[in-house]
């Protein structure tokens, strides 16, 4: 398990390469311990499980050569304490990446008989989210709870991710709500499940004060299409007595496009909400 080291403000980041499962394909795992974490042998530690690993922490593997800086926005914010240091663990991706980040849950509704075979086409195959999420919750996150000084209950365990992952975590948090106490979900790819993942979220939805839930979006390039579908989730999270700004958040980024760019810029607010 190489160690990568960043610097003593930044923290380290560990890889647990090809993590083996019985449920799906191998990857590799980072884990982001912060500043002191070695110096603090008595003290435990909140945990966000974040996609598409690989972006993270490092521009070498991040798509199209930049990553999110998640080490150096979250030391900043423990260094201005707006929020307790976390581990932060990212699952890297697979090639059945839409397969695994799709609500499996969403088409088997009974309007899912027109959106599947079209996501099958466009994925190569029907989801596997329900694995994907098996793998998290009864294969990853009791390694990390026994490698890492966590606090493993739900109030102090998150997910987070964007677009298609910003789907696959509102789905974690609605599958598992006692494990997941909130969700990031940045930039969410609606149009891939059309009405069919608003009437699954109506339908799951966790009653409010145990879970926080945190949205945005763009206007540029794919995240152009999201306001309609994510005003109707922001109606039934409102419906169902989610209180704005301490339950859930929403917020629209004029000018933003879908990219790992803009969602570097940004990443501070979700961590914040969730973890603050």
């Amino acid at each position: 398990m190489p160690t990568l080291p960043f610097s003593d403000r930044t923290g380290s980041v560990t890889r647990h390469s090809d993590f083996v499962s019985r449920y799906i394909y191998t990857r590799h795992v980072d884990v982001w311990c912060p500043p002191g974490y070695a110096d603090r042998p008595d003290r435990r530690y909140p945990v966000l499980y974040m996609h598409d690993g690989q972006n993270l922490f490092d521009p070498a593997f991040a798509l199209g050569g930049i990553d999110w800086g998640m080490h150096e926005t979250t030391a900043r914010l423990i260094r201005e304490k707006r929020i307790p240091a976390p581990v932060i663990v990212g699952v890297w991706n697979t090639p059945l990446r839409w397969r695994e980040y799709m609500p499996q849950k969403a088409l088997e509704l009974p309007d899912g008989g027109v959106v599947r075979p079209r996501f099958m086409d466009l994925a190569g195959g029907p989801p596997i989210s329900d694995r994907y999420l098996k793998f998290l919750v009864e294969e990853l996150k009791p390694v990390i709870d026994a490698t890492y000084r966590t606090l493993p209950d739900q109030a102090h365990t998150f997910i987070m991710g964007s677009s298609m992952g910003g789907l696959i975590s509102l789905y974690a948090a609605l599958e598992y709500p006692q494990v997941f106490g909130g969700a990031g979900c940045i930039s969410s790819h609606w149009p891939v499940g059309e009405d069919c993942l608003i009437q699954f979220v109506k339908n799951a939805l966790p009653k409010p004060g145990s879970h926080r839930f945190y949205f945005d979006y763009g206007t540029e390039t794919l995240d152009a299409g999201y306001e309609p579908y994510q005003l109707q989730v922001d109606g039934i999270l409102k419906a169902a007595g989610y209180q704005y700004g301490k339950d859930w958040l929403t917020l629209k980024f004029a000018g933003a496009d879908h990219s790992e760019s803009a969602w570097r810029t940004r990443v501070d607010i979700p961590l914040a909400f969730l973890l603050g």
